[in-house]
């Protein structure tokens, strides 16, 4: 019997991280022969140091990558940085240096910090997003979306926001707020750059049903923010002149319109109040609007209201003027900007009609019937048969649809129209620790894209950042005078920088050939690993980073740089880590810092209480008493595999035929924890019933063998068991079972060895315990060999004492047998 040894986690995980990082044991190539999985996590931006959602997201990426490589796979599991941003540039700010100072200092304490957790990445791989040998190629990707007029410049009325200085695209305004800062957004006229997103969002909702490996709540947030709308677009004349066009996508109800809705910001308010008395009213009321919203918190719809322009328009079909109202839930950039009101029909137009007393009229009767719009108390907005609806009365809803579509096409003032809630990507941003737009302004020339000769366009570094946040390059000569490529004269350089999530929406592509120089991506490379074929990250990014990755990897596609139609195959979005009953966050002063957990107890333990403690999609509740408890275990895992290095040690590999019940129990064990550990991580992220299936394969081994040493089972069994426990801990605690694979007698490094394989036959039941209900409630219990025959167990199951008990002067109606598992008699 060997002594015991002092779990010394310290010493083990500083040995081990040292091997892995000098033998290179992640680099990996591309390899034609192999198959190849690619799992990814969501890079980090390099804040200082690393938090618990971190550790949490990195540990459930590691384990899906150790276990695939054991699997024979070609893994590519590469990590870097999404280094661009308001942070760096506010912390530089705040301590008088530049962002990259403190972004690269940053990032050399958070690589270390990754490294002490023993995460299996492929170091050659790393990439930070503010090196201009990374965002040179966004420059060219940018000129050649320009040149295919997927890009463009347009001055729009913009998301401001004060705190940041800089404007944020609709997807990073939140209940009206920065994404980032919270504080509420404001409208600001300007003019930036945009990519035209829109031009694939057929094929972005289309594709969302080839997702099948995405959570279905993230399919459908994409799906409602892409919105399509099916309906059509018609003009009713406005009194005095001109159309107001609408877009509905009720056409059958357009004979029951009795008012007209429209933005405070519509092109046609003025001219429709000017000169009635209204024009003070709709002025104030749209001020108060634009106020209003500004100041809403977050989740607040307000109250519906609106003032009457003193203007009418006039149903195309009926001729009836309808008089048209400035409303406040209207919203200029959706649709039209104005709102064919509907108040039968329609549930906020029936609240704003009986707010002003304005009329409501049904036309679309439900099968039941019976609609009266006195005695109506909400809007009926489903299918019905049409009434009062001229020559299309008596039709069902769905054919009035397009029968009204097309007489109003006929008739030239509509036609049939499909939108779209989702607009045009905003990537302008008025910051300075961004990559720049490679665009320049000559007055003879106009707007040119930079010679691809001269890119990249380098940040300078030679520059003051001022306090108010404001960018110093269209202050700084040396950056902004250039010349123009086309005449030779003076020109200027564009001096927003590009939104971050840009950076972001590609870094996976390049992480398959980082090295190459002189093109964005190695094709063989990129055809070889993508897509992802396993991504990890949270949900809250939804709508911003993953919307605009698949959007990126469709625009390369086109432009001949990458073989795959989206980007990642599979996608698990993981929970929050809370404490206390909140996220984790400085604020609420609950953070657990993961460096002094790591000093205390080792990384082993930090990652294994985070795969225990909860499954991966639901958020972790902080538990010390938790962390204990995971520490405990590797302690004892780590006492009874010293305490019997001599008896494995010499064992022989081959489990002998004519084993004793000791020996047979323990060996059919080791193989049912194979099975389930092997199916809990093969695809369903069950880390924590995975663990507690090893949990039960120590308990068993302890149970038979001692706490510590002993020999009541046969060694060459006692060695398949230590093997076996350390072979399916590894990915989960990979310093720990390297060390102790070592001190068992293993030459070769376990992040080197195979999966195990069970044997179907050693991990069978020689019975198994089948639940007998009577009429679906547990009476009894029986024993029997597995797969047994189902009429044999129909008989048992009846003559089982116990239940009989509940049977007795009641007819069997009926007898349900689910193998293997329960037998319900229905009587």
């Amino acid at each position: 019997m060997a002594p015991e040894t002092r779990y010394d986690f310290a010493a083990i995980e500083k040995k081990w991280q040292e091997r892995w990082l000098a033998g290179k044991s992640f680099k990996v190539t591309a390899d034609p022969g192999k198959k190849k999985y690619y799992l990814l996590e969501m890079f980090p931006y390099p804040s200082g140091r690393i938090h618990m959602g971190h550790v949490r997201n990195y540990t459930i990426g590691d384990v899906v990558a150790r276990f695939k490589r054991m699997k024979g796979l070609n893994v590519l599991h590469p990590m870097g940085w999404d280094a661009f941003g308001l942070p760096a540039e506010n912390a530089a700010i705040k301590n008088n240096t530049h962002p990259a100072v403190w972004t690269y200092d940053n990032i050399a304490y958070m690589k270390k910090q990754l490294q002490r957790m023993g995460f299996s990445y492929d170091w050659d791989r790393e990439l930070a997003t503010c090196d201009p040998s990374y965002y040179r190629w966004e420059q060219l990707f940018f000129i050649r979306m320009y040149e295919k007029e997927l890009v463009y410049q347009k001055k729009t009325t913009v998301n401001w926001c004060g705190t940041c200085q800089t404007v944020l695209a609709n997807e990073q305004v939140i209940d009206g707020a920065c994404w980032r800062c919270d504080n509420l957004v404001t409208p600001r006229e300007m003019n930036g750059w945009f990519f035209k997103i829109t031009d694939y969002a057929e094929e972005l909702l289309a594709e969302c049903d080839r997702l099948t490996g995405w959570p279905e709540k993230v399919l459908t947030m994409q799906r409602n923010w892409i919105g399509k709308s099916v309906g059509a677009e018609i003009d009713f004349p406005v009194a005095g002149g001109g159309t107001l066009r609408i877009f509905t996508t009720r056409p059958d109800t357009i004979f029951g319109a009795t008012f007209m809705s429209i933005a405070p910001e519509h092109p046609l308010v003025a001219a429709l109040s000017r000169g009635t008395g209204q024009e003070q009213a709709v002025a104030e009321f749209a001020e108060k609007t634009r106020l209003e919203r500004q100041r809403r918190k977050p989740d607040e719809e307000g109250e519906k209201e609106g003032v009457f322009t003193g203007g009418f328009c006039r149903n195309p079909f009926t001729g009836e003027e309808l008089p048209v109202y400035v409303a406040n839930f209207v919203l200029v950039e959706y649709g039209t900007g104005a709102v064919m009101a509907v108040p039968a029909h329609d549930q906020r137009d029936f609240e704003f009609a009986r707010k002003y007393g304005l009329p409501v009229k049904v036309v679309v009767q439900p099968p039941a019937g019976g609609l009266s719009p006195a005695a109506m108390e909400k809007a009926y907005d489903g299918p019905g048969v049409l009434v009062d609806s001229g020559p299309f009365s008596g039709m069902a809803s769905e054919e009035a649809k397009k029968a009204i579509t097309a007489a109003a096409g006929q008739q030239g003032f509509g036609t049939a129209r499909t939108t779209y809630r989702l607009r045009d990507w905003g990537i302008s941003r008025q910051r300075f620790w961004g990559a720049p737009i490679p665009m320049l302004y000559c007055e003879r020339c106009g707007v040119q894209p930079v010679p691809e000769a001269d890119l990249p366009v380098v940040l300078p570094t030679d520059v003051q950042l001022d306090q108010s946040g404001k960018s110093p390059l269209p202050n700084l000569e040396s950056f902004r005078k250039t010349t123009c490529p086309v005449c030779g004269g003076e020109a200027r350089r564009e001096t927003d920088t590009m939104d971050t999530f840009v950076e972001s929406s590609w870094y996976f592509a390049r992480y398959t050939c980082p090295d190459c120089t002189d093109a964005p991506f190695s094709r063989p490379a990129v055809d070889y690993w993508l897509p992802v074929d396993q991504y990890i990250g949270g949900v809250e990014h939804a709508i911003l980073h993953l919307l605009y990755s698949r959007f990126f990897t469709k625009v390369l596609r086109d432009l001949g740089w990458l073989p795959v139609d989206e980007p990642f195959r599979n996608l698990l979005t993981q929970g929050m880590v809370i404490k206390d009953g909140s996220k984790m966050s400085k604020s609420k002063g609950n953070v657990v810092d993961p460096n002094e957990l790591v000093e205390r107890y080792g990384a082993d333990t930090v990652r294994l209480f985070s795969l225990f403690a909860a499954p991966p999609e639901r958020d972790l509740e902080w538990s010390d008493q938790g962390v204990e408890g995971a520490y405990r275990f590797l302690t004892r895992v780590h006492r009874f595999v010293t305490a019997n290095l001599e008896l494995v040690r010499g064992a022989t590999a081959a489990v002998p035929a004519d084993l004793d019940d000791t020996g047979r129990a323990l060996h059919r064990k080791v193989h049912q924890a194979i099975r389930k550990v092997g199916d809990d991580l093969d695809g369903k992220f069950h880390f924590n019933t995975a663990i507690s299936s090893v949990m039960e394969l120590v308990n068993a081994l302890t149970s038979i063998v001692g706490d510590s040493a002993g020999g009541r089972v046969v060694p060459a069994v006692l060695r398949e068991a230590v093997e076996a426990v350390l072979l399916l801990l590894s990915p989960m605690v990979p310093h720990f079972c390297e060390e102790l694979w070592e001190l068992t007698g293993h030459a070769e490094p376990l992040s080197q060895a195979a999966w195990p394989a069970y044997d179907p036959e050693a991990a069978r039941e020689e019975e198994v315990t089948v639940v007998v209900q009577v009429n679906g409630k547990v009476r009894g219990r029986i024993s029997v060999p597995p797969d047994t025959d189902e009429d044999r167990v129909k008989e048992m199951a009846l003559a089982d004492e116990k239940a009989a008990k509940f049977m007795e002067g009641k007819p069997v109606r009926k007898v349900i047998v689910v193998k293997n598992k329960l037998v319900n008699i229905v009587v």
